[in-house]
């Protein structure tokens, strides 16, 4: 069929980097965009869940999924203007790290603090993804979509998007729109970003003094690779739990009884917490359950050994998020969507 195909009884376990071994109705891979409307409106995914699935880096199966998963195959990469700030427009379907180091490549500046991030450019607005003191909302103009309720190509600017840490409109209203391209605004230059966890310290190790974007990705680079597992080795999902935002009175009573607890100041007066800290210190951190397991090379990193299913690891998820709250009374959240949890 022009644009798409289908398969039915589809495995998805190469479609999710924890490597559960879920299966789905009905499996639709999607290449040209002006074909979504058309795909949708068959009668088995029309009256069907649908679940619009990236990489699979951002998600956890705790079942069959009883319905269509819909993979975006767009492809394509638009400078759309070029001066101090370029406007680039990137189909939903390209892999996030490889449109960094595009951007690099070609002499923009803004994410280099983003590289190494599993998952596509569809999924990147949706989770607002984050790591090492940045966020993507900060270079996104803005996302077109397919707005399933109005049935038509939505073009939704920053504002509209409503970007918060690890959040944004997707997730308040799921299943309504499926990104279809990101828009992009790069500078050429603008300040790096360079205090946050580590990454001065390992340009000093590369003997850089003055960095550019390009040494900055490859600081982060070497840091991502020490401390998170490569999902191609061993079964993850990344950093499976969130690091909560709590009021600074928490805070205070936290660190009287827990001085080496890391925090950060955030603009509204409460502070983010570090959850790996909090694992760790609760004694998870390494722990392994069958092949459920938690990394001991970074205690927020759920892995797969082997051949956990997917109830097994969100059961030791779960412990987890109980142990830290007796110890602390903090409640963790998940970062992946959990499907199929009751």
């Amino acid at each position: 069929m022009g644009g798409y195909m289908l398969t039915e009884n589809a495995s998805l376990a190469t479609r999710n980097t924890l490597r559960v071994n879920a299966r789905a109705t009905l499996l639709a891979e999607i290449r040209d965009a002006t074909k979504l409307p058309e795909l949708l409106d068959f009668p088995a995914i029309r009256n069907g869940r649908l679940l619009v699935l990236g990489e699979g880096s951002n998600v956890l199966f705790t079942d069959d999924f009883d319905g269509t998963v819909l993979v975006m195959e767009t492809r394509g990469v638009q400078v759309e203007s070029d001066g101090d700030s370029a406007r680039i427009a990137v189909a939903a379907g390209e892999c996030w790290d490889d449109f960094v180091r595009w951007t690099l490549g070609h002499g923009y500046a803004g994410l280099e603090n983003l590289i190494l991030i599993p998952g596509t450019i569809g999924a990147a607005p949706i989770q607002n993804i984050g790591a090492y003191g940045c966020e993507v909302a900060e270079f996104v103009e803005s996302v077109e979509a397919w707005d399933t309720r109005e049935r038509r190509v939505v073009t939704l600017d920053h504002a509209t998007c409503a970007f918060a840490y690890r959040d944004s409109l997707f997730k308040h209203e799921p299943g309504r729109y499926i990104v279809t391209a990101v828009r992009f605004l790069l500078p050429r230059s603008r300040p790096l970003r360079t205090d946050y966890a580590g990454i001065d310290e390992e340009l000093v190790r590369m003997g850089v003094d003055k960095p550019t974007p390009f040494h900055v990705a490859e600081a982060v680079v070497h840091l991502r690779t020490r401390k998170l597992p490569d999902p191609s080795v061993i079964g993850n999902a990344g950093s499976f739990f969130k690091n909560p935002i709590v009021d600074a009175a928490l805070v205070d009573a936290l660190k009287r009884e827990h001085p080496g607890l890391a925090t950060w100041p955030q603009p509204d007066g409460r502070c983010k917490l570090s959850a790996a800290w909090m694992i760790e210190a609760a004694g998870f951190k390494g722990i392994r359950e069958g092949d459920a397991g938690i990394s001991n090379r970074h205690a927020l990193v759920l892995v797969n050994h082997g051949k956990a299913t997917g109830p097994q690891l969100w059961a030791l998820a779960q412990r987890v998020m109980l142990g830290v709250h007796d110890k602390f009374g903090v409640t963790l959240e998940p970062e992946p969507v959990v499907i199929g949890a009751r």
